[in-house]
Formats: structure tokens, C-alpha cells, sequence
């Protein structure tokens, strides 16, 4: 049984995909035991070749790339990467935007198996100018939407705390950053992985909050450090942000319940009205809001079936 099973999602970056799988070769050692699985999320056929052409050329016994005729997102992704995968202790999922700077698999590997609570874990990642980037976050609540995180970090900092902070030791949070997360593959079995509802955003907060519902916690390790460059296959479009909200609306009515949802409703409606009269293109997501941001205005309802 492999110790861990990585996968990666492609998505017209192949290029940094091939950096980052190099990376991740070039940093873990050969006698640790894991293997890499790429699935390509439906990009563009020359995107896609590029990809495929560069593994098969290598004949690399530690990567595999498949392909999805789909973009199924996110969390969709990765779960037909659960399907390739062989049997792990533990599953690592890892944006293509990064690059290992030193043995990340070993260390957050280490961390988990001495920490039996522990369910998820991630690293502490660096932009690329090497400065350290925030690596965890609190509950996407309306709590936080509304007041913000520095108002939840003052009134309780052991429950928040400070995520503009370098940290030498680990520490329990509420949710790692999704680029790089190490799940324990028995307990993301069991709460049936990520919910493909999300097509893009909140995957990570979603996974935490019902693996914490099972009796396990997730964990920020900083010495397992990594560089992310942020967002390299995700447009900058308004549809984008509003696939954000999307998901920001059924997650918190699905931990938090109807009472939350309709809050936070209210609230982007009102802070939109207002910001669409200066800026007219708000206009579109506040019809989205008064629609509720249904999850039938998802991206994920536009995919199609792509034959190469």
C-alpha cells in the first residue's frame, strides 16, 4: 500500500503542472513511498497533449495522467482522482500552482501519523517572492462575512488565531489552505470525500467542518513549506466571483443552517445595492442574490462534453 497518494488537477496550465510534479520529485525522497495522479479537467487538446506527451516521454513509474471529458471542477476533480488512485494511508491533494520547497510529504506526513486526532493537515506556503502567504483560515461563517476575520481573531484568539502571523509550531485550526492539503484517506472515505455541489471554492472548508464532525481536527504544520503562486487557472472574471458567493451560500446553509443563509443573504444584498450604484456592473450579482444564488447558477450547470 502506497503511504501517499497525490493528486493534481489540470486545467490549461500544463506547463505548471510539470513544474510542480518535477518539484515534488525533486524534493521527496525515492524510498518514500507515493505516486503521483494527474487528471486533466478537460483543457484545451494541446494543452492536454502537452501534458501527456511530456510523462509519457519520461516513462515515470511515480506519475499517471488521465483525463476527464468534463470539467467536473475542484472537488469533482479530485474525486476521479480518488478513482485512479491505488490504496493509500493517506491522500494529498495539491494545487498545479505550487512547487515544493523542501520534503512537504514527509514532513506533513510525519505530523499525521504521530497525531491521531489529526484528519487533515497542510503546510505553510510562501508567494513567489518567497514571502510567507496566509496558509489557514477560520469557518466561512456569516459571522465572519459580516464582521470579518480581525473581529473574530479579537474576541477569541485561541479559537482565531492570527493569520498574518509567522508560526514556528504546529497548531489546530479550523481549515488549511486548499492548495495543499494531506487527508487521512480512511476518514475522507468515510464522510463520502468532497462535495461535488462545490464546483470551485470552499472544498477545503467543507472537508474540515465533517471530518471535525467525525471527531477529527485539521492541523496547520509550517514546516512543511511550499511556494503557491495563487489562482493561475482560475479566470479574474465576474463569474468567477460570483461562482465564489455560489458556494459561499450553500456551504454556510449547509453547516449552518437556513437562519445563516437568509442572514447572509440580506447582508450581501444590502452592501450590493448600495455598491451597485457607483459601480453599475454589481448590478448582475445583486439580481444573483435576490435569486438566492442558487447552486442552478453554477458554472458547473455550463459544462460540456468535449471529444479530443
Amino acid at each position: 500500500m502506497l503511504k501517499v497518494a497525490v493528486i493534481i488537477i489540470n486545467y490549461n496550465t500544463s506547463k505548471y503542472t510539470v513544474a510542480c510534479i518535477e518539484s515534488i520529485l525533486a524534493k521527496t525522497p525515492d524510498t518514500f513511498n507515493f505516486k503521483i495522479y494527474v487528471v486533466d479537467n478537460n483543457s484545451a487538446k494541446e494543452d492536454y497533449y502537452y501534458l501527456k506527451n511530456y510523462f509519457d516521454q519520461k516513462s515515470h513509474s511515480k506519475v499517471s495522467v488521465h483525463r476527464s471529458k468534463i470539467n467536473k471542477g475542484f472537488g469533482g476533480g479530485n474525486m476521479l482522482g480518488i478513482q485512479y488512485a491505488e490504496p493509500s494511508e493517506y491522500v494529498a491533494f495539491i494545487n498545479n500552482d505550487t512547487l515544493f520547497i523542501n520534503d512537504c510529504l514527509s514532513e506533513l506526513y510525519h505530523f499525521i501519523t504521530h497525531n491521531k486526532t489529526a484528519g487533515i493537515v497542510g503546510g505553510q506556503s510562501y508567494n513567489e517572492h518567497e514571502k510567507e502567504i496566509i496558509s489557514f483560515d477560520h469557518y466561512a461563517t456569516t459571522t465572519r462575512q459580516i464582521f470579518g476575520r480581525k473581529f473574530l481573531e479579537l474576541i477569541d484568539s485561541k479559537k482565531y488565531p492570527r493569520r498574518k502571523k509567522s508560526y514556528n509550531q504546529s497548531m489546530k485550526v479550523n481549515t488549511v489552505s486548499g492548495s495543499f492539503m494531506l487527508v487521512d484517506r480512511n476518514s475522507f472515505n468515510e464522510i463520502g470525500g468532497f462535495d461535488e455541489n462545490l464546483f470551485l471554492y470552499y472544498e477545503e472548508t467543507d472537508v474540515c467542518l465533517r471530518l471535525k464532525n467525525i471527531g477529527k481536527n485539521c492541523y496547520f504544520v509550517p514546516s512543511a513549506k511550499y511556494l503557491h503562486y495563487h489562482g493561475i487557472s482560475t479566470e479574474h472574471s465576474d463569474r468567477i466571483k460570483k461562482e465564489l458567493k455560489i458556494s459561499l451560500v450553500y456551504l454556510v446553509q449547509k453547516h449552518f443552517g437556513c437562519l445563516s443563509k437568509h442572514l447572509l443573504l440580506i447582508y450581501l444584498i444590502f452592501t450590493t445595492f448600495f455598491a451597485s450604484i457607483i459601480k453599475p456592473r454589481k448590478w448582475s450579482f445583486l439580481l444573483l442574490y435576490l435569486q438566492g444564488a442558487p447552486l442552478s447558477k453554477s458554472l458547473k450547470t455550463q459544462q460540456k462534453i468535449t471529444e479530443i
